[in-house]
């Protein structure tokens, strides 16, 4: 067809099934004929390590380093760098896995201690007076903090391997402190005239001269980074010369009162100032071994443990904050989230012993903070669980993957909204499913079990019984298989059907499009199969979410695509034509106006732009035409055009926010109900405060609705088990949502208000007694899919 008409497209369904895809069934004898060796199984591609690891060329470490070190020196003279910096932080990966670490982290040291060194030379000048030295000494300040970022930024994989690892070591950062500190701050004639300067610069402003403010900031700033870590230090030291004293000419019975006077002066009378000044500071830049310092002596002193803990739950919960509440960091919130958790772990382990009581005040401080916005974080939870359970990510191997799913069980746990992480995780879960895009069932079901294992069996019911469904599904397609097998005319498309529980699965709106004469054919062959075996069902075909792999003809060959049911409609009209308007497309598929807009920008728009769209632009407009690609082009022989069907939509996600709010309502009506019956009595804010004690999320009651919902108890309207009550006179705003309802739209709730993917009839229900949908009858829609291929045609 494409050579006679080279502007027609020429698509055609493919039969055949092999591992979820579909394929020509002459390829699939050949792939079975053509074997290697002509009788033999089908040959194995195995990868094999190095027999021997790969060695660094002779004098490699020793001229790399040279390469560095150059680099290093232009770097504290302000001059330009030889060297690209992409080509220096490679060498040192290089170095580094090569177990040169040691080595280059004492070099590292060395090269920056001699530069520091050099500097204390412009400060013994006796000809400065206060003000020329107090600038050239926060000029010193900031060119050393300028250096040290762009060396820290080029041995980035030592600081973060060799030195995190080695938790006495300080970090680039801190070294380069440690160093400054050392050789320029504790110079006695330093440290003196940068004190006097400072306070005849207050003094000077405070007889009412105008002095550089700017200048004061950043040097009381330098004097605050550096002197608490040498203040703790000063402690120690104190401490241990005292308790040498002892023991070399004292009395021992003096030890005791002396050590604790000793603590009481230099660390109990400032425990707020050293906290105020140096634990933000030491927690933002890590630094482990000054943390680890300072809870040995604050643990030494009466009360000391306990303004740790303030602080520490302080800063917790404003870093944490900081991380939740700003809506424009939404995308990075779930990791940033799991890296300040990492962070403070590493902090309770290695600096604060373990200590129970920090470990509880984490918990507490996490928990605070994470509910401070309320639902988003649940939301962003689960949506970070799908991207990593989706097929195609290579981030991680299955222990990785495993570790993360437990990381994220922790802040699973922190979230008061657990009921807007099961709707999203939920319908993510179905997506996963349904187009065959779940990583790993074993994954899958590891994530399940830790959820069950956490909030229980009724959390999860719904989730294991959409993996049931899809068992189930397998089983039903193996007859249908052998049904199709006897048929006369068993056809040239491969239809795999997908038979879903209407109370497990989300609700979908059911959307009404014009299949092809061959599709509606099969649709009518498996319901005939289907109620045959199952009679007094009711089949409803759900679109939204099929898919399919069609063969396309074009000038460069053959290729096949991978896309979803309303791609394949849009597609197949082009064996028809050469070109087609939007309003032609729209009324010939039935697709509805957004769908279908999505739909043609995912083919004329994306990077496979199977279609051509005049006018250009990445919107599609009403008067926009659209025209097949002859001349497409891919590297690929199949290609993957459905990923639009994985991707969110904000109708969608308003859609599950909206049904969460409505649910909580209906626990909200059961919770107020199971409380009055109990205390007859209650002031309304007690209620509101043991609502929320009970359901764990934000609630408003209007006091209106709250008496009209208990008079309709008293009169019996609603039932003592409101477990699934759906009297709506109690409209509460929740958490900023869910508008008050007039007493004439509430009505008991029933199974489901809408119809659902799948509705299996009462006859095949586990558990006493029929159940019924709004109508009264079980609907059981089915969808064109597979678990793997979904609506291969």
């Amino acid at each position: 067809m494409a050579d006679e008409t080279p502007r027609k497209g020429s698509f055609s369904a493919l039969v055949g099934h092999t591992n979820g895809l579909t394929k020509p069934a002459s390829l699939a004898a050949a792939a079975v004929t053509a074997k290697p060796g002509g009788a033999g199984g089908s040959k194995k591609l195995v990868i094999k390590n190095f027999r021997d690891r790969p060695k660094l060329p002779d004098n490699y470490t020793q001229d790399t380093w040279q390469k560095l070190h150059e680099a290093v020196r232009a770097i504290q003279s302000s001059t330009s760098i030889r060297y690209n910096l992409e080509e220096l932080y490679q060498a040192v990966e290089n170095l580094c896995s090569h177990k040169v670490s040691p080595t280059l982290y004492q070099q590292l040291r060395q090269a920056c201690e001699g530069h520091v060194q050099a500097q204390i030379l412009q400060f013994r000048e006796d000809s400065l007076d206060s003000v020329l030295f107090l600038k050239k000494m926060n000029t010193c300040w900031q060119d050393h903090c300028r250096q040290m970022i762009m060396i820290r930024s080029i041995f980035l994989f030592l600081d973060r391997t060799y030195v995190l690892q080695n938790s006495t070591l300080p970090s680039i950062w801190d070294m380069g402190l440690e160093l400054f500190r050392n050789h320029i701050i504790s110079d006695k004639m330093v440290q003196t005239k940068t004190i006097d300067g400072i306070l005849l610069l207050i003094e000077r402003e405070r007889s009412g001269e105008a002095v550089d403010r700017s200048l004061l900031r950043s040097l009381l700033g330098m004097l605050s980074d550096l002197q608490v870590p040498e203040y703790l230090d000063h402690v120690s030291k104190r401490l241990e010369e005292e308790a040498d004293r002892v023991i070399t000419y004292l009395d021992h019975s003096t030890q005791k009162p002396l050590i604790a006077c000793v603590e009481k002066q230099l660390l109990g009378e400032h425990l707020t100032a050293i906290l105020q000044k140096g634990l933000d500071h030491l927690l933002d830049e890590n630094r482990v071994p000054d943390l680890t310092q300072m809870y040995q002596l604050f643990s030494r002193v009466r009360g000391g443990q306990q303004a740790l803990l303030q602080h520490w739950s302080d800063y917790i919960k404003t870093f944490g904050t900081t991380i939740v509440i700003n809506p424009e960091k939404d995308k990075d919130m779930v990791q940033d989230l799991l890296d300040f958790k990492d962070r403070v772990d590493h902090v309770i382990d290695v600096c604060f012993q373990r200590s129970e009581k920090f470990v509880n005040l984490m918990k507490e401080s996490f928990e605070t903070f994470i509910n401070k916005r309320p639902n988003k974080p649940a939301e962003l939870i689960a949506k970070h669980v799908d991207s990593k359970l989706r097929a195609g990510n290579k981030e991680a191997t299955d222990e990785e993957l495993e570790r993360m799913l437990d990381k994220v069980m922790i802040l699973f746990r922190f979230i008061h909204g657990k009921d807007v992480f099961e709707a999203f995780y939920k319908k993510d879960l179905a997506k996963r499913l349904l187009v065959g895009k779940s990583a790993s069932v074993d994954a899958e079901k590891s994530m399940l079990s830790k959820l069950k294992h956490e909030c229980g069996a009724a959390f999860t019911s719904k989730l294991e019984g959409m993996f049931k469904d899809m068992e189930l599904s397998k089983d039903i397609m193996v007859h249908f298989k052998q049904y199709m097998q006897n048929q006369s005319d068993p056809g040239s498309i491969d239809l795999t059907v997908n038979i879903l529980t209407m109370g497990y699965w989300p609700t979908y709106t059911p959307m009404e499009v014009h299949l092809t004469p061959e599709m509606i054919k099969l649709q009518e062959v498996f319901k005939t199969f289907y109620l045959g075996k199952h009679s007094g069902r009711k089949l409803q075909w759900q679109t939204t979410l099929g898919h399919a792999v069609l063969k396309a003809e074009f000038k460069e060959g053959k290729k096949e695509f991978q896309v979803s049911l309303f791609q394949t409609l849009v597609l197949l009209m082009f064996n028809e034509g050469d070109g087609f308007s939007f309003e032609d497309i729209r009324m010939a598929t039935g697709i509805e106006d957004s769908e279908l807009r999505r739909t043609l920008q995912s083919l004329a728009c994306g990077k496979a732009r199977v279609l051509l769209k005049s006018p250009k632009g990445k919107e599609v407009e009403d008067g926009d035409k659209f025209l097949f690609n002859a001349e497409f082009k891919h590297k690929l022989f199949r290609i993957k055009i459905n990923q639009i069907q994985m991707k969110e939509t904000v109708e969608e996600q308003v859609s599950t926010t909206e049904r969460v709010f409505q649910d909580r309502q209906y626990q909200i009506d059961a919770a107020i109900v199971r409380i009055m019956k109990m205390r007859k009595t209650l002031g309304h804010n007690l209620l509101v405060s043991e609502l929320y004690n009970q359901l764990k999320f934000p609630v408003k009651v209007s006091g209106h609705w709250l008496v009209e919902l208990l008079r309709l108890h008293t009169l019996g309207t609603v039932r003592p088990s409101l477990t699934a009550s759906g009297v709506g006179c109690l409209s509460p705003d929740v958490a900023g949502h869910s508008p008050q309802r007039p007493p004439s739209e509430c009505g008991e709730r029933a199974a489901s208000p809408v119809p659902r993917w799948l509705q299996r009839p009462p006859s095949s229900r586990r558990g006493p007694g029929p159940r019924l949908s709004a109508s009264g009858v079980s609907p059981v829609p089915a969808s064109w899919g597979s678990q793997r291929a979904s609506g291969s045609l």
